[in-house]
């Protein structure tokens, strides 16, 4: 018998800059992506799509991107949990 895997979490750190990350699991649609800011005392703050995020690859079997919006970019203290 065969045992798969597959990934459903992408975890980055922030730099103040990026304003792009991958995620690398298949979602069937923009909103079923979770985006979270994770801060250094391990407070997480979920983001709202179009508001904070857009999402490229929905449909896309090696996922896509998240690309956050002007004043939302996570900063060297944050990390970026995609689920």
């Amino acid at each position: 018998m065969t045992i798969s895997s597959t990934t459903v979490k992408n975890s980055y750190s922030g730099n103040g800059t990026l304003d792009t990350f991958n995620y690398t699991f298949k979602i069937f649609a923009d909103a079923d992506i979770q985006v979270i800011i994770r801060n250094t005392a391990g407070a997480e703050t979920v983001k709202t799509l179009t508001t904070h995020y857009t999402v490229t690859g929905a449909g896309a079997a090696n996922g896509g991107t998240i690309i956050f919006t002007s004043g939302n970019i996570p900063t060297a203290t944050e990390t970026v949990v995609l689920r």
